[in-house]
């Protein structure tokens, strides 16, 4: 599984790169604030909404600390799709947050 920390995630994005990144976290953690521009699909909501996400395009996946974003990571994966996890999650977040 490919993996990416969440300082070279947030350098990619200072640098304008164009990032498709999926929060796995809750509706309740969410509300603590997300990286700006993930969109928020939960974690048991993954195989339901397979139909929105595009096998050409990759992703990564970000959740609080890293487990549940490799959960979704690995089942991703073993469906075709090109994800990368963010590994320590939202706890090693230091950017900015919508």
């Amino acid at each position: 599984m490919k993996e990416i920390t969440a300082i070279e995630l947030e350098t990619l994005l200072d640098e304008g790169q164009q990032i498709n990144m999926i929060d796995v976290r809750e509706a309740d953690e969410i509300a603590t604030g997300k990286v700006i521009g993930a969109i928020h699909i939960p974690l048991g909501e993954i195989p339901a909404r397979l139909g929105e996400l595009d096998k050409a395009k990759p992703y990564t996946l970000i959740c609080r600390s890293g487990g549940r974003s490799g959960r979704a990571a690995a089942f991703l994966e073993e469906e075709g799709y090109d994800v990368t996890n963010m590994t320590g999650g939202m706890l090693s977040w230091q950017g900015p947050i919508e």
